[in-house]
């Protein structure tokens, strides 16, 4: 088993559109471990840990939003992996 880590950080109109709730429940359902959450300066920022696969999904989801969100820019980055023990909404 191999644990990557990506840090994303999302802009466009990704706040108060549910986007840290419906990050969180992917990642749990994905098996993600990592936390996201809103930046002051209305980006959101997410840091996803896993196997390869699992947080390519998680990276394809945030990088689209929920139905209500809309992206404008994602900025994606390898990381060391944390050892994250769950997903949570920081």
């Amino acid at each position: 088993m191999s644990v990557i880590a990506r840090r994303v950080v999302v802009s466009g109109r990704v706040q108060g559109v549910f986007f840290r709730e419906t990050t969180r429940r992917r990642a749990r359902a994905a098996g993600v471990s990592g936390w996201v959450r809103n930046n002051p300066d209305g980006t959101v920022e997410a840091w996803l840990e896993g196997e390869e696969d699992d947080v390519a999904v998680l990276v394809d989801f945030v990088s689209r939003g929920p139905e209500s969100a809309e992206v404008d820019d994602v900025d994606v980055s390898d990381v060391e992996p944390a050892g994250a023990p769950g997903f949570e909404v920081r």
